[in-house]
């Protein structure tokens, strides 16, 4: 994983924060999406309900419109008999109409609620870590990138000369900043190597 298109660190310590944390995010992902498909199915129960009595409403509507025109045939009463039939089955197409109504509404409702349930604990967690982790991939790049060239190595060393805790200079050189200033070439290599370790990178590649 030295390479610098692997968003992961070399360091053992590092490398193990990084892997816990993907794996605890990954986690925490699964769990809220499995909660916002248990709002959608909780919430699509309704729009069943509502495709339930679309359905039924249909029927009923095709059987007194039928029953209607079968009792146009009725001698003097036909009529009589036939209006309120039509009647009735104008009002259970109406009931249809509702439960469409509700079969539409649940559904575009169950969609919301799991998206809104679901997305803020996601996204509370994933845009940090996914910050973090874009921010570790480009300093790692770029300090490999540095690494590989002499000019580099230099600038690397120059800023763990900066950066970097005065007792890990000292146990590079004894004198870290004259040696950088005499361009000394196993002192440059292990000040560069301590900012490759604070980027993630275990040993530089010769």
């Amino acid at each position: 994983m030295t390479s610098r298109f692997v968003p992961y660190a070399t360091t053992p310590a590092r490398l193990l924060r990084q892997l816990t944390s993907d794996i605890v995010v990954a986690i925490w992902v699964v769990i809220w999406v499995l909660v916002g498909m248990a709002v959608h199915a909780a919430v699509s129960t309704i729009a069943d309900v509502g495709r339930q009595v679309q359905t039924g409403a249909n029927g009923v509507a095709e059987n007194l419109d039928s029953a209607g025109n079968s009792t146009d045939d009725v001698p003097l009463f036909g009529d009589a008999l036939a209006t309120p039939l039509r009647a009735a089955s104008e009002a259970a197409l109406d009931i249809a109409g509702a439960g469409q109504s509700l079969d539409n509404t649940a559904s575009w409702l169950a969609w919301v609620l799991a998206i809104a349930v679901a997305a803020p604990p996601i996204l509370f967690v994933a845009m940090p870590w996914l910050f973090l982790r874009l921010r570790f991939f480009r300093r790692k790049w770029t300090a490999i990138s540095l690494a590989a060239t002499p000019a580099g190595e230099q600038l690397l060393a120059l800023r763990a000369l900066a950066n970097r805790p005065l007792a890990k200079l000292a146990a590079v050189s004894d004198d870290p900043v004259g040696a950088w200033r005499r361009q000394d070439a196993a002192a440059i290599h292990g000040l560069a190597a301590l900012e490759l370790r604070a980027a993630g990178v275990q040993r530089l590649r010769r």
